[in-house]
């Protein structure tokens, strides 16, 4: 979006005056959205801390082109503690947030992957759309799917904290679940999903209590990895994205529980809180880096990227087993 020299400044002043967004810094974090005036186009326009949004050029979320990724050789199997975690639920008008209780006596560390340190999982982040047609924030060649999950850790070992490590070098981890439409879904996601009865408006929460987040987890080892940002305010350009080859699932009555979620009050309900996807990012000649390898002899017992091996998922009403083969990108 390229604007007139001094535009966000005089938007932001003049907006500030009419009491359409706040002065203090402490409400930022409530005012901004997915559209309009305060939406992605924006948010890094009229709040200085978010200049990131606007300017940078590592952004998240982007498309995952399968004919430009990168093998790795280097890259080790993601590890995900087994410890059950508990926290609260809460529609906080832009999006359904997870945030794990800190004080807890085991916390889930995520290592291994790319990751050179031990990242301590703090939040999660549920995007989706009104209808199956898009929802994620990451894209798969150019498919979106209904929705997706995305699990933030900050490194432990330099940082005390995810608001210190926001701002550093290798600060975060974002672990990206697609999810997709299906009559088996995953099991642990029950204990998400059955709280949205009480998370309906703006400010309302639910307690999650012993949520295995490895169960969560689709059953895969592969995955893809490149240095983005936060696809929330402010955009910090020092996470670390790591997505995950497989989609979980999720049942059209879920979904539909999902979608009833609004971004209001009861007395004010305004929009559905679904929708709340960033457009994707340039990657800017950014790497994805995988460990799936492409070009592996077929007669060693070892991974492939041959025509056996998709992105396997369930597609349609049918609820056939098809895939999205990576290596072929001619559909």
């Amino acid at each position: 979006m390229r604007l007139p020299l001094g535009y966000p400044e005089l938007l932001a002043t003049l907006l500030t005056l009419l009491g359409l967004i706040p002065e203090s810094l402490t409400s930022w974090e409530e005012w901004w959205t997915y559209d309009g005036i305060s939406g992605p186009g924006f948010w890094g326009l009229i709040n200085p801390q978010w200049g990131l949004c606007s300017k940078g050029r590592r952004q998240s979320p982007v498309d995952i082109q399968p004919d430009k990724l990168l093998y790795d050789p280097r890259l080790r199997p993601l590890h995900v503690d087994k410890h059950k975690i508990s926290g609260s639920l809460f529609n906080t008008g832009q999006s359904l947030v997870l945030r794990v209780d800190q004080d807890s006596k085991h916390h889930v560390n995520i290592s291994g992957g790319p990751l050179d340190y031990r990242y301590q999982l703090v939040e999660g982040y549920i995007h989706y759309g009104t209808h199956d047609g898009h929802g994620s924030e990451h894209r798969v060649n150019g498919y979106s799917f209904p929705a997706e999950i995305q699990l933030y850790g900050f490194n432990a070992e330099l940082y005390h904290n995810m608001s210190e490590a926001q701002h550093k070098s290798q600060g975060i981890v974002a672990i990206s679940l697609m999810l997709q439409i299906g009559d088996r879904p995953n099991p642990e996601l029950r204990v998400i999903t059955s709280s949205f009865g009480q998370v309906g408006f703006r400010g309302q929460s639910a307690p999650i209590r012993h949520l295995s987040v490895r169960a969560l987890l689709p059953d895969t080892d592969h995955y893809m990895t490149y240095e983005g940002s936060t696809t929330h305010p402010g955009c910090w350009e020092t996470t670390v994205w790591i997505l995950l080859n497989k989609p979980i699932y999720i049942t059209k009555q879920e979904l539909y529980a999902l979608r009833k979620l609004m971004q209001g009050s009861p007395e004010t309900p305004k929009a559905p809180l679904g929708n709340n996807a960033r457009p994707l990012q340039s990657l800017n000649h950014r790497t994805v880096r995988t460990n799936i390898d492409f070009f592996r002899e077929k007669d060693k017992n070892c991974p492939t990227m041959y025509k056996d091996h998709y992105y396997q998922a369930t597609w349609g009403e049918e609820n056939r087993l098809q895939g999205r083969n990576f290596a072929d990108t001619s559909r």
